[in-house]
């Protein structure tokens, strides 16, 4: 009998496979993102240093339904905001697995309104 793999384990089989090609550099740090049912979490990440430079999530920010697309537009600004703030412009997006639709899109398309370049 087959055993099915659990969707998390897809996404991490995905991250995994993006990751070889996908990596920050000091330049061009990588803007990661992860999601949960409940909230929604973005770092700005140097992969050759090993430091994660900026970071956002609804948690932190204290959304009161931080599992929603309105959350994650105010992380994807906020995330922006604060690279900015650090001297970060260009980024390339890690979307982690996951599909660029929902709450994963309107975080990338905020934080391009905001400012960053990816």
């Amino acid at each position: 009998m087959l055993k099915k793999e659990s969707r998390n384990e897809q996404r991490l089989r995905r991250h995994k496979r993006v990751r070889t090609k996908v990596s920050g550099t000091p330049e061009c740090p990588r803007l990661d993102v992860f999601r949960s049912n409940a909230n929604i979490h973005a770092q700005v990440i140097d992969d050759v240093n090993g430091h994660t430079l900026v970071s956002a999530s609804s948690v932190d920010m204290k959304l009161e339904n931080g599992g929603n697309i309105e959350a994650a537009k105010k992380v994807g600004e906020e995330v922006a905001k604060r690279a900015l703030e650090k001297g970060i412009k260009n980024v390339v997006f890690d979307r982690g697995g996951y599909i660029y639709t929902g709450r994963v899109k309107a975080l990338a398309e905020a934080a391009r309104e905001a400012g960053l370049e990816f």
